[in-house]
């Protein structure tokens, strides 16, 4: 079962999945950079929602809820956030599948889930002290 995001996907490239992470974030950015290496032929394609309202607009996405929590786009039209979206982008990478099956076979999506909705309760309030976030009630407390 997957824990989609309750967003209407509007009409994209869904020929591949699409990543909207916080570029403004300096350990989002490398996690980001890393996994944009390791995508050779280009399996997806990667939005800094920091840096382009536009396309989070076109897509139906707030700035509030793109900063929170890594969101994407899969390749069926559906949202992924959180622990499902790292597994649609381990997916898609050769050097990550391995890891993306191990989470499956041991059962982890459920506690890695946990453990990632509070480290990014975490990193977003410690981004809002430095004063470079979105305030909105959308994102409050999960």
């Amino acid at each position: 079962m997957s824990t989609q995001a309750r967003l209407q996907a509007q009409p994209a490239d869904t020929a591949r999945p699409v990543v909207f992470y916080d570029g403004d974030c300096p350990l989002c950015r490398r996690e980001i950079a890393h996994y944009r290496r390791m995508d050779s032929t280009n399996k997806l394609h990667w939005v800094d929602a920091a840096n382009e309202p536009g396309i989070l607009a076109e897509h139906g996405l707030s700035p509030g809820r793109a900063m929170a929590e890594l969101h994407v786009l899969d390749a069926a039209g559906h949202w992924q956030r959180g622990i499902d979206a790292f597994l649609v982008i381990w997916q898609q990478l050769p050097t990550y599948r391995w890891l993306a099956k191990l989470v499956a076979v041991l059962g982890l999506r459920r506690p890695l889930g946990f453990a990632y909705r509070h480290f990014a309760v975490w990193r977003y309030r410690q981004r809002c002290k430095s004063g470079t976030c979105t305030t909105g009630t959308e994102v409050r407390g999960r």
